[in-house]
């Protein structure tokens, strides 16, 4: 038996190909599905199976094109309701492959169809369990907004969750492996381990939702306080997994066109988003008037998906080479309005370029201790409870577009975030909303802390 684990760093995605006598299984395939179907012919082995643990939310999924590919059946857990043929099943419904089988666990509660699956070995051991978004690693996954959506309270599904983790999944041999579908930065959970696999036993130790620590009521409450809102693509991309989408091939065959500068610059428009895929760094000497900078070396995708709409026609701007690679990535995800791609890259643009003034942490040291008045933090929440820069105003990005009426145009804002990446795409936003007094810190808070600046620390200021 081989079980690989195929972990996207952009999204904070596992998937997994698990393997046994020339069978083979596939649980929640990302949408570009080659390295499944190139694993299974490595080894001349057939996929039988694709696994989905539930619709997802924060990615499209692979589950129809693989099947198409394969030949593959696709099974979904109890409740689930997909507009295509495939296998809904039971609880404690076993799938055979290879000398090993799966066992159907139903784990609502995420959302209503989340079902865990568990693997026993040739001898019929309970080996792994794939809790998908049910269970992750020192956490659990959050009521899913599209589930709110269907008028089910995030109360009633943190209740039912409690329920699925405490009597599905606890009683289970402690020296089972524990394969979640997301680890740390996934918008799925809150305080997610870097680490994306653990024994039960280990889980039962640290693991707040599991371990004892809080009563059902306790543990509804902790879960639903101070809940984010996900961001907004979340609800297209259910409905994309539930009902069908387009393959990869055909999305980048439409996507991927290449513009000469006179034809880019002719294209260009104010209903037209201009994204620009660069490093930070690189994004701050020269950009385009107008655009956003949301870098391909961070969580692409995912702040693409939380700063613009699924909808919005896109224009792209990326380091020569790599303009397939955004293109992918935000299919991934649902972002499938790409017009096009600025030929050669910025050093083609022969036109005027903008650029984003930073400060390193000692320069900013410099004005925040001489008084500057204007610091804007976009951390997140859970980080700004944990200190930051005092007088700061805390705008989390996600938030800016729609709170930029809080901030007065005419401020020289000092710009940060934990390491850099975000207050780029912040200072980004700023600029193309017609903030011209933006100041960039670099490296963060991580390199502020170390300033000698007055820091508040252990406490919330979330205007």
């Amino acid at each position: 038996m081989i079980i690989e684990q195929i972990y996207t760093k952009c999204l904070a995605q596992g998937s997994y190909y698990i393997e046994s006598n020339g069978e083979a299984i596939v649980i929640d395939p990302l949408r570009d599905v080659d390295k499944y179907i190139s694993l299974a012919n490595k080894s001349k082995s057939k996929i039988k199976y694709i696994i989905e643990t539930h619709f997802h939310a924060d990615f499209v999924s692979g589950h129809l094109t693989l099947s198409n590919l394969t030949g593959a059946q696709i099974i979904f857990g109890p409740n689930a309701d997909p507009q295509f043929n495939a296998i809904i099943a039971n609880d404690n419904q076993v799938f055979n492959f290879g000398n090993v089988s799966l066992t159907t666990i139903h784990t609502p509660g995420h959302t209503l169809e989340s079902t865990s699956f568990l693997l026993k070995d040739e001898t019929g051991k309970e080996y792994a369990i794939f809790t998908g978004d049910t269970l992750f690693l020192g956490d659990v996954g959050i009521p899913d907004v599209a589930q709110r959506y269907k008028g089910v309270s995030k109360e009633e599904l943190a209740a039912i969750l409690y329920d699925s983790v405490n009597e599905r999944i606890k009683p289970l041999p402690e020296n089972i492996l524990v394969y979640p579908a997301h680890g740390a930065g996934s918008a799925c959970g809150k305080n997610m381990m870097k680490e994306t696999v653990d024994t039960l036993k280990n889980q039962k130790l640290i693991n707040y939702s599991i371990n004892g620590t809080f009563s059902k009521e306790e543990f509804v409450k902790k879960l639903t306080d101070n809940l984010p809102e996900p961001p907004s693509y979340f609800p297209y991309n259910v409905k994309l997994n539930q009902q069908g989408y387009k393959d990869l091939d055909i999305v980048i065959s439409k996507n991927l066109n290449p513009f000469k500068v006179k034809d880019f610059e002719a294209i260009n428009s104010s209903n037209i988003v201009l994204l620009d895929c660069r490093s930070p760094e690189s994004f701050s000497k020269g950009f385009i008037k107008g655009s956003i900078n949301i870098g391909l070396n961070g969580q692409f995708a995912p702040w693409v998906g939380a700063m613009l709409n699924p909808n919005d026609k896109l224009l792209i701007i990326a380091d020569k080479g790599f303009e397939l690679e955004a293109i992918t990535r935000l299919a991934r995800v649902g972002y499938e309005n790409v017009i096009g791609y600025l030929d050669g890259g910025i050093d083609s643009y022969k036109g005027c370029l903008d650029s984003v003034v930073n400060n390193s942490p000692e320069e900013a040291k410099d004005k925040i201790n001489k008084g500057h008045k204007y610091i804007l933090d976009v951390r997140s929440f859970s980080e700004r409870s944990n200190g930051y820069v005092t007088n700061s105003k805390h705008i989390a990005l996600q938030d800016l577009p729609q709170k930029l009426s809080l901030l007065n145009k005419e401020d020289i804002f000092m710009v940060y975030c934990a390491g850099g990446y975000r207050s780029m795409i912040a200072c980004s936003i700023l600029l193309s909303n017609g903030f011209n007094n933006i100041i960039n810190i670099e490296e963060g808070y991580v390199k502020l802390l170390k300033q000698d600046i007055n820091i508040t620390e252990g406490q919330s200021c979330l205007n």
